[in-house]
Parts: structure tokens; sequence; C-alpha cells
């Protein structure tokens, strides 16, 4: 489910919340890779105030949460639901390059 992030959690370029046990986390981080998606990976078994952010920022423990420059945010997204923001995202940096 996509959600407005609150304004002082939204990153400058993608971020997304995870860690390598989590098998959601693994397929959302090989579908950024895949896209050859820039974003800044926090890995919550190594960044010990990580797993903070992620709650503050989805109001849930659950992950990954996937945070875009506009103020949304995904928790536990399908390939799908991702993949659909990336190309929005996408077709919005494009234009505002133009």
């Amino acid at each position: 489910m996509c959600m407005t992030s609150p304004t002082d959690l939204t990153p400058a370029r993608i971020t997304m919340y995870g860690a390598a046990w989590c098998g959601d986390c693994r397929r959302s981080k090989s579908l950024l890779d895949r896209r050859g998606v820039e974003y800044d990976y926090v890995d919550l078994e190594v960044v010990v105030e990580g797993a903070e952010r992620a709650k503050a920022i989805s109001g849930r423990t659950n992950i990954p949460v996937v945070v875009f420059p506009d103020g949304t945010h995904f928790t536990e997204p399908t390939d799908a639901e991702l993949g659909a923001k990336l190309d929005a995202f996408e077709l919005d940096q494009d234009g505002a390059a133009a």
C-alpha cells in the first residue's frame, strides 16, 4: 500500500529499509537492482536506528519499506506495485529534467 510519509522523513532519492533475512526485502531489492534504480539501502541489521526510522515512516514493523522523494512509501510492496510506482517515478523524473 502506498502512503505519504512525514515530511522530515522524505529522502532526496529512493530509500529502501530492509534486511538480508527478509524474502520480501530481497525480492524488492532485486527489482530495484534489475531496473538500474539508484537508491539508498538501509540494512536494518547494521543501522541501529534504521528500524525505528522505517517504523516512523510506515507506522508498522513490516519490511521492506521503500520511500520515494515525493513523500510516498510502500510497505511490503508486490513487484507489480513497486514496478508501477517506479514507472511513474521515472516519468516524473524525465518530465522534470526536460
